[in-house]
Order: structure tokens, then sequence, then C-alpha cells
């Protein structure tokens, strides 16, 4: 049951992504520049949680808009309702629903969904993670110099010693190919099947990557904090890889050199 609603959660989401895409709606911002949050956001959200409601009303819900919906549950819900906001407002269809279900602490669950691409990401703790159904893997890089990576930047930039700049300038200088696609979510399941070999970002919420980061573990790959920590999406560093060169991005991300 769990996972139909998930299912069905994450379907009444894209919906709404998908039916107002390209077209005219609001569009207001929070804290930072270009931190956006439109009235599809919203709506999607809303869409995700009556579908929760409906089957789960006693869970305990997180959401990037909504914020708490408390609940005394040994499950939680962990909703963006469109990750990659900033590309959706400017009809760039590289955006998602991101959706976790956590239990007692611990990630269960997770679907990563771009309506545009019909793309689904689907994981559960110890069975896999899948792409449309079919299982995913990470790949097989063995050193970073070799790798193709992705990372972000945060809209309230981090004064902070290999701070995001800093570190993205180290591996474009060695010729490193850095992307930025603008959903940290779209990140980490592109790490999850292969596309990127790495993933690093210095300030993420949990709705960015409590889905991601489980279908990163669940194709094979490693989670850590920025210092090689076990991952907890509540705190805001990541870096996520294909396991043989995670080591090496934590010691180049920590100020090591290539």
């Amino acid at each position: 049951m769990l996972r139909e609603t998930l299912q069905q959660a994450i379907n009444a989401g894209a919906i709404i992504v998908k039916e107002y895409f390209d077209k005219q709606f609001k569009i207001s911002n929070k804290e930072g520049i270009n931190n956006l949050v439109t009235e599809v956001d919203h709506k999607s959200e809303t869409a995700i949680i009556n579908v929760i409601k409906e089957n789960f009303p006693e869970h305990y819900i997180l959401s990037e808009e909504a914020g708490e919906i408390k609940q005394n549950s040994e499950y939680k819900w962990i909703i963006d309702p469109i990750d990659g906001t900033v590309n959706y407002a400017n009809g760039i269809p590289i955006c998602c629903v991101s959706i976790a279900i956590e239990k007692n602490g611990k990630m269960l669950m997770g679907a990563v969904y771009n309506p545009f691409l019909n793309e689904l990401f689907f994981a559960e703790k110890n069975k896999g993670a899948f792409l449309n159904n079919n299982p995913i893997k990470v790949s097989e890089k063995n050193d970073v110099s070799s790798s193709c990576l992705v990372t972000g930047f945060p809209y309230t930039y981090l004064d902070m010693p290999n701070g995001p700049l800093q570190v993205f300038e180290k591996f474009i200088r060695k010729g490193i190919p850095v992307r930025r696609l603008g959903s940290a979510a779209i990140d980490l399941c592109w790490v999850a099947c292969g596309r990127f070999d790495g993933f690093y970002e210095h300030k993420l919420s949990a709705w960015d990557s409590a889905a991601g980061f489980l279908i990163v573990e669940e194709a094979g790959g490693k989670v850590t904090d920025l210092s090689g920590n076990d991952y907890n999406p509540y705190q805001p560093g990541i870096i996520a890889t294909n396991g043989k060169i995670h080591d090496e991005m934590i010691r180049i991300v920590n100020g090591g050199n290539l």
C-alpha cells in the first residue's frame, strides 16, 4: 500500500507540473536571489498531500512549501513538489517531483519523476533501484580525472573554506567536466543510473536529497556528507558517487589537489 500510494502521489504532482509547463503562472521569490516558488509548486504539493492524507492520514509530512504537518507516526513523507523550480519557471524541462518515505528515521522508499523525459526513478531499501521498472546501477569509473561530475550552487552563498566556487574551479582547471543541471534530485538519479560518476553540493535541504540518495545507494553507489560521514538529509552537504571515486572526491572537496 505504501508503494502504491507513493506512485499515486508522484503521478498526481507530475500531472499538475506538466499541465502548467511553459504557460503563464504566478512566481514569487524566497530568501536569496532567484530562489523561486511558483503557484504550480503549491498546486503540485496540494495534490501530493491530498493523496497521502487520503491513504495515510496519520502520517507525518515534511514538504518544501507547506513545511511540517506533524503527526505522532513512525512514517514521514518528504516532498519536493518541483525540484528545479528555476528551470521550470524558465521553461527548461530539467525538473521533477521528488518524494521519499522515512520510517523510524531511516529512508524506506524514494521516487523521482521527470514527466518531460518520462523518467521515473524508484528505490526501496535493500530491494534495488529502478528507472521505469528497469534495474539501474552506478558507473565503473575508477578515478576523478576521467569522470563526469555534477554539482549545484546554493542560493545563499556559503562563505566557507573550499566553498562551491573554489571546488568547482579546481575541477574545471584540470579539464574535468562538471555539469550544473539545477535539480539535485535529478543529479542524484543520474549518478544512480551511471550518467554521472559523482555529485557534490554544499547546501541542500532534506526534500532535495531524501529520495535521490536512497536511489544512489540502492544502485550500488555511496553517499556521505562532505566529510565522509554517513549521510543524513537533514544536514546540508553531500557527496554521492559510484563508490569507486568516493574517497578521492572527499579529499578534493575538502581542499586536496587533483
